[in-house]
């Protein structure tokens, strides 16, 4: 099994000490399907996969954290320990890729949670899925903040080569003590930009996504951050700023409390701001930016930041390239027959 740093044992200046990681428990279920189709016109594919219900990086701001609630666990840290791994996730997959109708658009893998959380190490689900892609040159794209994405960097690379890939690595803070509060289990900002330059070396697009961006938290990073991932390699870059629905904003306000409580209330009063008086807003288009001064402020400070410094669009995945997979054991299609 190959080693991946996450870069929380050594950082920088090596006064971070490792962060605690709670026990995690597994199960595994059985997927009645793995492809799950989108329409939201505010988000840039309409397919993706989620390998795991889930996320051990256990970021405070997570949007999926809800999705727990519907299994009857906790948003809280049932969310972040009680993993359920979709273990037929590779057989479905070839399935629904054989299916005569199936029309090839990119599959995101990993949306919801995160397909590289290092859970991912020892259960190999992810690599399964990619192989697959791999096999039958599917587009792909990837938004991670694991250093585990660098160990399908031999899939990734050669799937580059023919236009089928492409990695966005989410960076939300430059600061270790930041980061370790916020994402205490994810990969340390100085190694995600590693993480960049290691995809872009390999010919791999690489964008980044800072995500999520908080009032009065790491607005005042933007430009360091862009100009950090551009150095990196990182040839796009784009930003969402923090949503909380359902339980989230209960979560969210506690996290505030222990880690800002002297700006508790300001941070909560500035998000109301962007979402028109409440806590979020979910119609489409106003959802991922928000509205109002002070998100019309935000989308220009990146806005002239990612102007300045060169950021333009990864190139669109080639989906002409599909042909569908054998069947297990399918020794005729194998071969070519």
């Amino acid at each position: 099994m190959e080693a991946v740093d996450d870069g929380w044992a050594r950082t920088p200046d090596d006064t971070d000490a490792e962060p605690d990681k709670p026990a995690t428990e597994v199960s595994f279920e059985q997927a009645r399907s793995i492809i799950t189709r989108n329409n939201s016109p505010d988000v840039g594919f309409g397919q993706s996969i989620n390998p795991i219900r889930g996320c051990e990086h256990g970021c405070a701001y997570c949007f999926a954290r809800p999705t727990h609630s519907y299994l009857g666990l906790s948003p809280g840290l049932d969310f972040e320990t009680k993993l359920i791994a979709k273990q037929n996730a590779a057989e479905r997959l070839r399935e629904e890729l054989r299916r005569p109708g199936y029309r090839v658009q990119p599959i995101a893998l990993g949306i919801n949670t995160d397909a590289y959380q290092p859970v991912e190490k020892r259960l190999g689900i992810t690599r399964a899925l990619l192989e697959i892609l791999h096999e039958t040159r599917h587009p792909v794209s990837i938004v991670t903040k694991g250093s585990l994405v660098l160990r399908d960097i031999d899939l990734l690379a050669d799937m580059a080569r023919q236009n089928l890939a492409q990695v966005f690595v989410s960076v939300t803070t430059l600061d270790n003590q930041l980061s370790s509060k916020l994402e205490p289990r994810a990969t340390a900002p100085h190694t995600r930009l590693k993480m960049i330059h290691a995809l872009s070396e390999a010919g791999v697009p690489v964008g980044t996504l800072v995500a999520p961006v908080i009032p009065a938290i790491n607005v005042a990073e933007i430009e360091r951050i862009l100009e950090a991932v551009r150095e990196a390699g990182a040839a796009a870059a784009g930003y969402v700023l923090l949503r909380l629905p359902h339980e989230l904003k209960e979560l969210w306000r506690e996290w505030l409390t222990l880690h800002y409580p002297d700006r508790a209330d300001h941070v909560t009063s500035l998000i109301r701001q962007m979402r028109g008086g409440k806590d979020y807003v979910s119609e489409f288009g106003t959802r991922m930016r928000g509205t109002g001064p002070f998100a019309e402020l935000i989308a220009q400070r990146f806005r002239r930041a990612h102007q300045r410094l060169g950021f333009d669009e990864l190139p669109p995945v080639d989906t002409s390239l599909f042909r569908p997979p054998a069947a297990i054991g399918d020794q005729a299609d194998l071969f070519g027959a």
